[in-house]
């Protein structure tokens, strides 16, 4: 009975964060529909290959042909059979609520996990909960669809939790919840997320080992730092396939080095990511202000007409121009939504910086400044290339902006840990009340100005690249036009400012009311949660709504097949490319959901393919493009040979066309070279410089280049006779079969993507690929007719699978014996008592 008095508050508070997040999405959860979210239908595609060969064998296919000519499916469907155990148990923590639902629980109960291990009583813990799960970028990826980045972030509070609780000397459960967490928080997938909360994690450290020393405490450090490297062990076991196969998949993909030495070596970072590509995504400095207003910069890129306050100030004669402009005028190429932390939360924090002590609070400050420094990236390029150039894999992610949720991590702890101290220290606001005004200064009084002086804090409402596109504007026509642009967006951010402002009037009503007794600190916790809640939900319904919600039976609804679809899969070959210029190639992944597309859409690329991208296929694709309008589709009579070699290398038999009305039309392409063929001829040469260069001097149909580290394995080649033919006869996505017929021996060229971990037999026997032509496979064959097939089944799999079963076996006898020793130590005490 004392047991469950004791856990009943714990209970409440999850029943609570259940209600919270049925209630957030009705009435769409209780009629049954589902959100919508373009990166999820357009994803859909690249996996399509893949998903019909498991439902057609019952296997997993670890390579797909669907996108970029082919490309291992790690990052895309990373299904592991040891992670069956992993899905069960995440599906337990989440209490198998709907889709949706359980994002926002799972957001809510983390950080209610964190704060307990923080010794956090539950009505504060439950605050915090919900300050931290209600930020609008935690909303905005559900809105996007990103769901392993939904899940990394989810499961990280967690997993701080068990360090939290090791080195506050509960080792056993700290070494638990560490492992638990650290398996759930890998097998989410999103490795970025996981590596910014280790800059949270690092300066936490530094935190606890600062207290160590100061109390003298340094054994104890140490044996918390064992037990949760052992718990992280753990963990990373459980999950040892998709990280091996993640870190193999980087060294090929373009988060590795290229091979290529490129002319501006500046722009270069060790990782092969260009730092404009990198840094493309960065926060505007002004526009860090949108963790106190979050319509700092309009919000999101939608359209300016769907604002209501923006078109009450509206004119008119520029309706049409304002569907087509966005709300957003900030200098990201766009946005889903800012990132906001909640105005009075933000407040919170200022005052925690003042009243909170120890080492934690400067960890969490320094923290905060290190993340919104970060998030400048190419607005503060000095501090960012230090970072890109020094610091292990930060170059192997984009998007820097997004490194902002460590701020969103530590502005709502330090805020909680403000509010702890003013509820455990009642005194502490009479003491010390010059610092909540300082605070309320710094946050309200900024707000108050900004909503005053618009003008006089940020100079424009126009961005840069507006500017640039409405530069063909007469003069005459533009200024009036911008004018009540400005006015419009004036009125967005002035509104935002005077909310901010009042939410943080209201907040600080309520501390100064309990300073004053008027208000106990459960109902002063209880009103501020209220406060919060409504503030950031309403901001969240900005960018998460009910009306992006559809009817559940558009989630089965596959890619609509159009009429050159149709007529392009008239054709029954086994193994072809398909080419689409009618949509933006390398952005969209709707192409591979009936073909095997050229193009695609994927975060980390093959490297290689890339740079042929850069180098060949984009170039050929607009000389394509300009000599099929030329010959009015019949392309027989374009010079494919000369035009477009590389896309023929690839065996691209169709052009999907545009036409008119969105229409389009397929043109075949007679000079695709097939599915594989024999050379007369290979160069070798002494780098990836030399090799893609040298793709542009011989025909490849008859010769291939190579690195020179693969001369051993492909030897030479001889002039092929007129019979030498190379046919596939079977076809799946992990397994090609050949019948090949060569009078003279020699190198035979594959129309498919290398990769390290193929393996080719010839009549059974295994012998070596080779790269050639810098990105396809090649064997050397002896004369005659031979049977053929490439397979991709790497062993590395189930040398993984077998540790990860090892790992599972150590963690249930783990378990078992924390189990076995906290029953031992209960009849101990009891006896006692006794």
């Amino acid at each position: 009975m004392k047991a469950w008095k004791q856990c009943l508050p714990d209970i409440l508070a999850i029943l609570l964060f259940a209600v919270l997040s049925f209630a957030y999405f009705f009435p769409a959860d209780t009629e049954g529909r589902i959100l919508y979210r373009h990166d999820s239908s357009a994803g859909r595609g690249a996996g399509q290959e893949a998903s019909e060969y498991y439902q057609r064998t019952g296997n997993i296919t670890r390579w797909t042909n669907s996108l970029f000519g082919g490309m291992p499916t790690y990052q895309m469907s990373p299904a592991y059979k040891s992670s069956k155990g992993l899905d069960v148990a995440t599906k337990a923590y989440h209490l198998w609520l709907p889709e949706n639902v359980w994002y926002v629980f799972v957001y809510l109960l983390g950080f209610f996990i964190l704060l307990r291990a923080f010794d956090f009583r539950q009505s504060l813990a439950a605050l915090g909960s919900i300050i931290w799960a209600f930020s609008s970028y935690f909303f905005i990826i559900i809105a996007a669809g990103h769901i392993w980045k939904v899940m990394a972030l989810a499961y990280l509070p967690p997993m701080i939790a068990g360090l939290v609780l090791a080195y506050r000397g509960k080792y056993l459960k700290g070494g638990l919840v560490t492992a638990i967490f650290t398996a759930f928080e890998i097998n989410a997938n999103h490795v970025q997320m996981t590596y910014y909360y280790m800059f949270i994690i690092l300066f936490m450290l530094i935190a606890f080992l600062a207290e160590a020393i100061r109390s003298k405490q340094m054994a104890n450090f140490w044996k918390a730092t064992a037990v949760c490297i052992v718990g992280a062990a753990l963990g990373i076991c459980l999950n040892i396939s998709n990280l091996y196969h993640t870190w193999q998949y980087g060294q090929e993909s373009m988060r590795g080095k290229s091979e290529l030495v490129k002319k501006n070596k500046g722009n270069q970072t060790s990782s092969g990511l260009d730092r404009d590509y990198i840094t493309q995504w960065s926060y505007g400095i002004d526009e860090t202000w949108t963790l106190l207003v979050p319509n700092t910069k309009g919000g999101a890129s939608v359209p300016l007409s769907e604002n209501k306050i923006a078109m009450e100030k509206a004119n008119n004669n520029y309706s049409q121009i304002y569907q087509q402009l966005g709300q957003y005028w900030g200098e990201q190429p766009g946005t889903s939504g800012p990132v906001y932390v909640g105005a009075f939360v933000l407040m919170l924090f200022i005052l925690g910086f003042f009243i909170v002590k120890g080492p934690m609070k400067w960890a969490l400050l320094g923290a905060t400044i290190l993340s919104i420094l970060l998030a400048w990236g190419r607005n503060l390029m000095g501090f960012t290339d230090f970072f890109l150039d020094y610091v292990p894999m930060y170059s192997k992610f984009r998007t820097v902006a997004s490194i902002l949720v460590i701020a969103e991590f530590t502005i709502p702890l330090l805020a909680m840990m403000a509010l702890k101290k003013i509820v455990d220290e009642p005194e502490i606001l009479s003491k010390k009340i010059r610092f909540l005004y300082i605070s309320f200064g710094l946050t309200a009084g900024i707000a108050l100005l900004f909503a005053i002086m618009p003008t006089l804090f940020f100079s424009d409402y126009v961005s840069s690249s507006e500017m640039q596109a409405m530069a063909q504007i007469p003069g005459d026509q533009l200024n009036p036009l911008l004018d009540n642009l400005r006015e419009m967006r004036r009125a967005i951010f002035t509104a935002d400012c005077w909310r901010s402002f009042w939410i943080i009037v209201i907040g600080t009503a309520f501390l100064l009311l309990y300073k004053a007794k008027k208000l106990k600190s459960e109902y002063m916790v209880g009103a501020i949660a209220i406060l919060c809640l409504v503030d950031m939900w309403q901001v969240n319904k900005r960018y998460l709504n009910d009306d992006m919600f559809v009817e559940e039976s558009q989630r089965e609804t596959p890619q609509q097949k159009t009429a050159t679809d149709e007529q392009i899969l008239r054709d029954h070959s086994l193994d072809y490319r398909v080419l689409n210029l009618s949509s933006s190639t390398f952005n969209e992944n709707e192409t591979s959901y009936y073909h095997k597309s050229i193009g695609g859409y994927h975060a980390a690329k093959l490297h290689r393919y890339q740079d042929m991208i850069d180098t060949y296929i984009a170039p050929e694709m607009q000389s394509l493009f300009k000599a099929a309008a030329t010959a009015q589709g019949d392309m027989s009579k374009v010079n494919g040979d000369s035009i477009y070699p590389i896309l023929n290398m690839l065996n691209t038999k169709y052009f999907i066309f545009p036409l008119q009305n969105n229409k389009t039309v397929p043109l075949q392409n007679p000079y695709a070279f097939g599915n594989a063929w024999m050379v007369d001829n290979i160069t070798y040469v002494d780098n990836a410089n030399e090799e893609i260069e040298k793709l542009s001097k011989i025909d490849l149909h008859h010769e291939a280049v190579a690195d020179s580290k693969f001369k051993d394995v492909l030897g030479t080649s001889k002039k092929q006779g007129a019979v030498s033919t190379a046919t596939l006869k079977k076809y799946e996505p992990n397994k090609l079969e050949y019948e090949v017929n060569s009078t003279s021996g020699g190198v035979l060229v594959f129309s498919e993507i290398y990769y390290p971990e193929w393996t080719a037999t010839v009549d059974g026997a295994q012998v070596p690929i080779g790269r050639v032509n810098y990105i396809l496979r090649a064997i050397n064959i002896k004369p005659g007719t031979h049977k053929v097939e490439l397979s991709f089944f790497p062993k590395s799999v189930d040398t993984t699978e077998n540790i990860a079963y090892a790992a599972y076996a150590i963690l249930v006898i783990a378990v078992l014996l924390i189990i076995f020793f906290e029953w031992k130590k209960k009849k101990g005490t009891n006896s006692q008592n006794n």
